[in-house]
C-alpha cells in the first residue's frame, strides 16, 4: 500500500513580487470584480462578487498577518485563492500572489522570512511549495505522484507532514487483469463511499526532511494500516500536532475498518515518536471523538477536542488537557455546559482561548488551566471563527454576522475606559456594503408548547415599513444540531432572502448548540417531536406578534434535516404553509437508515434498526417519517439534490418529487450530477439561488 513518492531533482523557480501568469493563462486569473450595484440591494450578484477571506496567521514576531482571499468567476464557473500581507494594525496591506490557480494552507517558515503553501500549476496535482514572504522565488519542495492535501511543520522546520494518499480498494482490472476497462466496483464490506466519494484511496501522514528547499526521505508512518489519518470527510492537518521538542507527532486516527468503522465515532490520538519509530494510543478507552490535538507551548500539555459516547458524532465536545508527564487526563469544561468548537493555547501556557455557540452567537471565551474558571473575551451580536494569538493578551480572529461576511479583526486587552480591544483589520467588502441597504436583525423570545423560552432570530427585509404586508419564509435548520448563530452563508443566506422582500424566521428550535446540553440532545431520537412543534410555535407566535406578515403568504424552507423537515412539516403543518422547498432532505427513513453511508448517525439519531421490532424509539421514528403522511400533502414543493450527495441520496428527493405529482401537488425538481450535499460550483450555485426565488416570488408573492 505505499505510494510510490518521487522528488523533484529540480526546483522550479518563479522569481517575482506577486508572481503573474503566463500570457496563455492571463485570461484564467480571477480577480476582484468592479461591483457596481444597479438597484442599492443586496441580490445574487453582490453575493458572488464578494471576498472570501480566510486562514489569518500571526507572524512568529507578532508584527504581520497572513491571509487569503478569494473570488469566484461565474463565466468561468469557479473560484480563485490569493495570498495577501498586512501589518498587525491592518495597514500596509500587500497583495504577494496572482496567479491563475488557487494557493492554500499558507503559513509562515523561517522566522517569518519565508512563506510555505498548497499549490497546484495548471493541470498538475498539488504540492507543498515555498517562497520569500514577499512573493518572490517561488518553488515547489515536492513532487509527490498524487499530490498532498496538507502539510504541517515540525516547530523546529527540519521535519513536515504531509498529507497524500494510498491505494485503499483493489480495482475491476487488479481482480481481472485481462479486463483492463471493467469498471464494476466489488465490494464486500462497509463503508464503501464517503460524503461525495467512493473510497478506493485513503490519506496518510508522511513524514520527511525539510533542507529548507526540498522535501526528501519520506517515510509513511502508517504504512500497511488499512486507516485515515486524517479521518474523511473534513479532517485535515488540524489532525496533528507535533511536539516543542519536534520529537513526536501526534495525529487523530479512528482504526477501524468495515462495519465496526461505519457503525463507530471511536477516534483516537496516537503518539508517534520519531526515534523509536513507535507508537502510543494516548486516549484508549476514550470511546468517542477525540480530536485536534494541541500542545501547551512548554510540552507540559496536550489540549484536545473529546466526545464520550461512541456512535454519537454530535456529543458535547469538552476539552481535555493531558499532563505529558503523568499521563493524567482533566476535563476542563466539565462544569461547563456548552460544546466547544475550536481552540487554541495562550503563550503563556496558563490558558487556553476557545471559541463555542452561546445564546445563539459564537463568542471567544478564555479558559484559566489551574481554576477551569470561564471568561468572555469578544463577543457581540456575531460568530467568531480562527484563534491566532498574538501574544499573552491579544489574539487574530475573524467575524461574521448575517448582513456581513468574514473579516480579519484583532482582539487585545482592555483600554483604559474598561472595554476590550477590537479592531477591524481587513474590510475587503466594505466597497461593496457601502453601496447596498441591508436588512435588519431582531431577536425574538417565542414561548414554546412545553412552557420555555426558544430565541429566534427574525430577518426583516431593507426598508422595512412595518404599514405594508410581506411573505414570510420559515428556516429549518439542517444538522440536526448545527446552530442558528450570526452565521453567513454562501448558500443559505438570510440577508440575501431578506433582500428579495421576505421576513425570515429562524428558530433555535430544540436540537441547536448553545442553549445547553439538554436543549441540544432533545432532538435526538426524536426527529419529528418537540423541535417541530418548536418550529410551529414560531411561524404561530410571528402570526400573531408581526402584523407586517401575511399570514396567507408563508413559506418554509430547509436543507438537509432542513429538508426532512420540510417533508415532515408538508403532511402536518394544518394550513400554515403557502409553498415549500426542501433541499437535500431524508423523506423516507427506514430507505435512509440503510443508504446513508456514515451508519452511526443514523443508528444514533433514529433509535436504532427500523427491524427491531421490540426497540419502541426506533418503531416511533420510523412510524412518523415523512413519507407516512403524503396522503395530508397539498402544499406547492420545489426539491432540490445532488446526485454525488452520498449522505442523503438524491433518490430521496426523487420519491418526494414523483409523490407530490402523483398527488397532483404542484411540484418541481431539480438535480445536481456534479453536486454533493452542497451546491459548490458558482453556476449551480446561481442556478439553485434563481430557481429558489423563482418558487417562492410564484407562490408567495401577488400577481399585479
Amino acid at each position: 500500500m505505499h505510494k510510490a513518492l518521487i522528488m523533484s531533482a529540480t526546483a522550479l523557480m518563479l522569481n517575482a513580487m506577486a508572481p503573474t501568469a503566463t500570457l496563455a493563462e492571463e485570461t484564467d486569473i480571477i480577480d476582484r470584480p468592479d461591483f457596481k450595484s444597479a438597484t442599492g440591494i443586496f441580490d445574487i450578484d453582490a453575493l458572488e462578487a464578494l471576498g472570501r477571506v480566510s486562514e489569518p496567521r500571526v507572524s512568529p514576531d507578532g508584527k504581520r498577518v497572513l491571509f487569503g482571499v478569494s473570488y469566484e468567476s461565474v463565466p468561468q464557473n469557479k473560484s480563485n485563492r490569493d495570498l495577501y500581507v498586512m501589518n498587525i494594525d491592518g495597514t500596509g496591506v500587500t497583495r504577494i500572489t496572482k496567479t491563475a490557480q488557487s494557493e492554500n494552507s499558507a503559513v509562515w517558515i523561517d522566522n517569518g522570512t519565508r512563506i510555505a503553501f498548497v499549490y497546484a500549476e495548471k493541470g498538475t496535482s498539488p504540492q507543498l511549495w515555498v517562497m520569500n514572504a514577499d512573493g518572490t522565488e517561488r518553488h515547489a519542495a515536492t513532487n509527490i505522484e498524487g499530490g498532498i492535501e496538507g502539510f504541517l511543520f515540525s516547530p523546529d522546520q527540519s521535519k513536515v507532514v504531509l498529507i497524500s494518499t494510498v491505494k485503499y480498494n483493489r480495482t475491476a482490472a487488479d481482480i481481472y487483469p485481462d479486463l483492463s476497462k471493467a469498471t464494476g466496483r466489488v465490494i464486500d464490506d462497509l463503508m464503501y463511499k464517503h460524503w461525495d466519494t467512493w473510497v478506493t484511496e485513503i490519506p496518510h501522514p508522511f513524514i520527511g526532511s525539510f533542507d529548507g528547499q526540498t522535501v526528501t526521505d519520506l517515510k509513511d508512518i502508517m504504512e500497511g494500516e488499512p486507516y485515515e489519518a486524517p479521518m474523511r470527510p473534513f479532517g485535515g492537518v488540524e489532525s496533528f500536532a507535533w511536539s516543542p521538542d519536534s520529537k513526536i507527532l501526534v495525529y487523530t486516527s479512528r482504526k477501524k475498518t468495515g462495519m465496526e468503522y461505519a457503525l463507530s465515532t471511536n477516534s483516537d490520538l496516537y503518539a508517534y515518536n520519531l526515534t523509536t519509530e513507535t507508537t502510543t494510543n494516548l486516549t484508549e478507552g476514550m470511546m468517542g471523538y477525540d480530536t485536534n490535538p494541541a500542545f501547551s507551548p512548554d510540552g507540559r500539555y496536550m489540549a484536545w477536542l473529546s466526545m464520550e459516547r461512541d456512535g454519537y458524532e454530535a456529543d458535547k465536545n469538552r476539552l481535555f488537557i493531558r499532563d505529558n508527564a503523568t499521563g493524567q487526563k482533566t476535563d476542563l469544561t466539565s462544569d461547563w455546559d456548552y460544546t466547544i468548537e475550536e481552540f487554541a493555547w495562550n503563550p503563556n501556557g496558563k490558558n487556553i482561548w476557545f471559541i463555542a455557540y452561546h445564546q445563539g452567537v459564537a463568542p471567544i471565551f478564555n479558559m484559566e488551566i489551574a481554576t477551569h474558571k470561564v471568561t468572555t473575551v469578544a463577543e457581540g451580536l456575531y460568530d467568531y471563527t480562527s484563534l491566532a494569538p498574538v501574544d499573552n493578551k491579544t489574539i487574530v480572529t475573524m467575524r461574521h454576522s448575517m448582513l456581513r461576511p468574514n473579516e480579519i479583526y484583532r482582539i487585545g486587552p482592555k483600554t483604559k475606559k474598561g472595554v476590550k480591544e477590537d479592531v477591524a483589520l481587513t474590510d475587503i467588502n466594505g466597497d461593496i456594503f457601502a453601496q447596498l441597504t441591508m436588512p435588519t436583525i431582531e431577536a425574538k423570545k417565542v414561548p414554546t408548547t412545553d412552557g420555555k423560552e426558544m430565541l429566534t432570530w427574525v430577518i426583516y427585509p431593507p426598508k422595512f415599513d412595518a404599514s405594508h404586508k410581506y411573505p414570510a419564509i420559515l428556516y429549518c435548520q439542517g444538522g440536526p444540531q448545527s446552530a442558528v448563530s450570526q452565521f453567513w452563508s454562501y448558500r443559505w443566506n438570510f440577508a440575501l432572502m431578506a433582500s428579495n422582500g421576505y421576513i425570515m424566521i429562524a428558530p433555535n428550535r430544540r436540537g441547536v448548540p448553545g442553549f445547553g446540553t439538554e436543549w441540544e440532545e432533545q432532538i435526538s431520537k426524536d426527529y419529528p417531536g418537540q423541535n417541530m412543534r418548536d418550529y410551529l410555535s414560531a411561524v404561530d407566535y410571528m402570526k400573531a406578534n408581526e402584523p407586517a406578515i401575511d399570514p396567507a403568504r408563508i413559506g418554509a424552507t430547509g436543507a438537509s434535516y432542513g429538508g426532512f423537515s420540510v417533508y415532515w412539516l408538508a403532511g402536518n403543518h394544518d394550513k400554515r404553509f403557502a409553498a415549500l422547498l426542501a433541499h437535500a432532505g431524508i423523506f423516507n427513513t427506514e430507505a435512509q437508515y440503510l443508504e446513508t453511508e456514515e451508519m452511526w448517525f443514523a443508528n444514533w439519531d433514529m433509535g436504532g434498526a427500523f427491524w427491531d421490532k421490540d426497540n419502541a424509539i426506533a418503531q416511533r421514528t420510523f412510524a412518523t417519517s415523512p413519507h407516512r403522511f403524503v396522503d395530508r400533502w397539498d402544499t406547492p414543493i420545489m426539491i432540490s439534490h445532488g446526485e454525488k450527495d452520498y449522505r442523503i441520496l438524491a433518490s430521496q428527493g426523487m420519491a418526494a418529487f414523483n409523490a407530490a405529482k402523483m398527488r397532483g401537488i404542484p411540484a418541481e425538481m431539480v438535480i445536481f450530477p456534479d453536486e454533493n450535499h452542497w451546491i459548490l460550483k458558482p453556476q449551480n450555485a446561481v442556478m439553485w439561488q434563481r430557481l429558489f426565488f423563482r418558487w417562492f416570488d410564484r407562490w408567495l408573492k401577488p400577481t399585479k
